[in-house]
Formats: C-alpha cells, sequence, structure tokens
C-alpha cells in the first residue's frame, strides 16, 4: 500500500551512524499488519481465520491525531501521537502494527519509549489492513531476512550496533520509509523503526529512533560499527523496498 511522496526535513533516525549536516526526505506510502508468533517472539493473535501463516494487522491514523488510552476502560488518553508525525516535517502518516483487535478497541505497538510499549486505541480512529510479510534481524549473524507468509523473500548481509551504541534487541515494526536527500550515508532509502536505542537519547537532531537504511560505505556491511541502526547495501535495500509495504511490517531484533 503506498501513498505519494511529499519532501520533508531530514531529522532522521538519531540511532543511526553517518553524520552529515541538513538534508530533506521524501517519505512514501503508508501500509498494514497483523497478528502471529515469530520465532522466539510472540506477535498478536490472529483477529480473523486461522491460516498456516502469519497474518499481520495494521492501523493508519485516519485524522491529525490519535489518542492512546492505557485501557479500553480509561476515562481519558494517556498520550496522543500527532498524525502527520511532525518529526518529519509532517509528511508521513501514524501507522501502528496491531497487538490485539477487540473490535471497537486495538490494542497496538507505540512508536515510542521504552520499546514494547503498547496502548489502546479506538478503532474508529484509524483505517485496519493486513499483510503476511515480516523481518528478522540477527545481530550475531549480522543479517537481515525478509518473509512473505512462510517463504523467503529477502536475505541479505547488514551492519549492526558497535559494542558501544548496540541495536536494541526485542519486536518492532517499520513506522515510515523516506527517502534521503543530500545525506548519503543513509542510502537510497531509510525505515524508521518503533525501536529506540538503550543508550543514545538525543543524537544527530533527533531522539536516538533506530532505523533499516542504506548506506555510502559499502564495507560496513558485514560489521558492528553503526550507532544502533541497521545498514544494508544500497542495492540490498533498493530490492527490499520493492518487495514491502511502507509500514507497518514486524521487524524482530535478535541478539
Amino acid at each position: 500500500m503506498r501513498s505519494r511522496l511529499l519532501p520533508l526535513v531530514l531529522v532522521l533516525l538519531a540511532a543511526c551512524g553517518g553524520g552529515g549536516n541538513g538534508g530533506a526526505v521524501e517519505p512514501l506510502a503508508q501500509p498494514a499488519t497483523t497478528d502471529s508468533t515469530v520465532g522466539a517472539i510472540t506477535l498478536p493473535q490472529p483477529t480473523t481465520t486461522t491460516t498456516a501463516y502469519p497474518v499481520f494487522e495494521t492501523a493508519t491514523a485516519q485524522g491529525p491525531r490519535v489518542p492512546v488510552y492505557d485501557s479500553p476502560d480509561a476515562p481519558e488518553p494517556s498520550r496522543t501521537f500527532a498524525s502527520p508525525n511532525p518529526i518529519y516535517g509532517g509528511g508521513t502518516i501514524r501507522v501502528f502494527l496491531v497487538k490485539e483487535n477487540r473490535g471497537d478497541w486495538l490494542n497496538v505497538y507505540l512508536p515510542a519509549r521504552p520499546n514494547g510499549s503498547t496502548g489502546w486505541i479506538r478503532s474508529s480512529e484509524v483505517t485496519i489492513d493486513s499483510h503476511t510479510f515480516r523481518m528478522v534481524v540477527e545481530l550475531g549473524a549480522r543479517r537481515l531476512t525478509a518473509y512473505d507468509k512462510t517463504d523467503v523473500i529477502f536475505d541479505e548481509p547488514i551492519a549492526v550496533g558497535n559494542s558501544a551504541t548496540p541495536s536494541s534487541i526485542g519486536l518492532f515494526y517499520t513506522t515510515e520509509l523516506i527517502i534521503p536527500v543530500g545525506q548519503p550515508q543513509y542510502g537510497p532509502y531509510a525505515w524508521g523503526l518503533s525501536a529506540y536505542s538503550e543508550v543514545l537519547y538525543d543524537f544527530g537532531g533527533g531522539d536516538g529512533q533506530m532505523g533499516i537504511h542504506g548506506t555510502n560505505d559499502p564495507s560496513s556491511i558485514g560489521r558492528a560499527v553503526s550507532n544502533g541502526c541497521i545498514r544494508l547495501s544500497n542495492d540490498s535495500i533498493t530490492r527490499l523496498v520493492e518487495m514491502l509495504p511502507v509500514a507497518g511490517v514486524p521487524v524482530e531484533i535478535r541478539a
């Protein structure tokens, strides 16, 4: 599911390495996600019929803000997410990965600290979609594998965080896809993740958000050299972008 490209100011992926000054980005479309079990991490429970493969739901914001509640019974929201995401200049519509669908209410993973945060949103505030894609990042093996249903559709080497600024481990999802402009260290594409660095809280003009992106240093692939982000070669991330939805894809990061 893709939407039109928009120009954005780049305050990108603060946990990524590479430096660079200024620049701009263009966001790509928004998509969808549902629930199941991937490896050692439990994803949301399927909300429709049982299948032989994981199906994931996503919730895409319909309005300018999405109120998030601690429970369906909470009288007031505990936080609100603006949409589009103001960090990227207002060009990327908010997408949440659904953990549990209760009809009128959705328990969703939040693109916020602490890592793994969840909250409840009203179904009436979002558009629900589904897909069958997921990614698994293996930090030790330094590989990223993408699946459609149970089929491997992509398997490539990556660069990962170094010992001082390691990549965070857990279940996350892609929050937006952008085209970096004037910042070749991010390559042709960069996915924002719902993951945040556990050691960097203010870096490069951002708040320590992790991402998956390309690189202008292909020699870094296969090494632990980033500030937490996952790097692919430019050819690899270009191929992957052509395969996957723009946002809402589960990303399991393993040790």
